[in-house]
């Protein structure tokens, strides 16, 4: 069984479901970024027992890669670093526009816009569509202002779905003609990762949990005062 945590945005959440998708995954969702920290640990002991299995049934862990809040993401890869370490459980991350994305497409082949907040007029954006058993990358993750994202993309989305697509809903309905989707009108994102995680063109392996980061999308904005103090990266940072 794989465990999935995701918490790159407000709406975190977490799923337990077979490799083989034999059965439908059990998945929980909380909201409030404030509440990550404080309520990740024990919700993921509700979908285990929920599931009811134990964690020694559990062969792998796969984490929402971000781009996404610096905070949440450090919670999710910190829970599930040390359930990978007192496991000894491998780890994948997929990228969390694409769980968002695939939970907004709800089986559909898309093409979906996913657009979480970055703040100062942009967006952390990316495009995808779901062709049958896959997943086509159109507009890999980055950051963007709406109408920039919207220049770069060959095609014109059929949904748009997150945070940052609810701050530009004007741009955003201009743009596909539709109002964008909320974060909590989704089902649980985590779930989308359990299925995301069998393509090898979703998951990256962490292959040493110790040094492994998530992707930020930018760096933290502490990091960016002391890069712009020092003139130099910060070492061993990620970016």
């Amino acid at each position: 069984m794989r465990l999935a945590i995701d918490t790159a945005t407000e709406v975190a959440s977490v799923a337990v479901g077979w490799r083989d998708r034999s059965a439908p995954p059990v998945a929980r969702s909380i909201r409030g970024a404030r509440q990550h920290a404080a309520q990740l640990v024990p919700l993921i002991e509700e979908v285990i027992t929920l599931a009811g299995v134990t964690l020694e049934r559990i062969a792998e862990i796969v984490v929402a890669d971000g781009p996404g809040s610096f905070t949440g993401l450090r919670i999710g890869w910190a829970a599930a670093k040390g359930l990978a370490h007192e496991r000894e459980l491998p780890v994948v991350a997929v990228p969390s526009l694409l769980g968002a994305a695939h939970a907004a497409a709800a089986g559909e082949r898309g093409p979906v816009a996913a657009c979480f907040d970055a703040l100062r007029g942009q967006v952390f954006g990316a495009i995808y569509a779901f062709p049958p058993d896959g997943v086509e990358t159109i507009v890999a993750p980055g950051l963007f202002t709406v109408a920039e994202l919207a220049r770069v993309t060959p095609v014109r989305p059929r949904l748009a779905v997150g945070d940052g697509a609810q701050r530009y809903a004007d741009e955003i309905l201009r743009w596909i003609g539709r109002s964008p989707v909320p974060l909590e009108a989704l089902p649980p994102v985590a779930g989308s990762l359990l299925t995301l995680a069998s393509y090898e063109s979703a998951r990256r392996p962490l292959d040493n949990t110790t040094i492994a980061e998530p992707i930020y999308g930018r760096p933290a904005e502490a990091q960016a005062k002391w890069e712009a103090r020092h003139g130099r990266p910060l070492p061993h940072s990620s970016r």
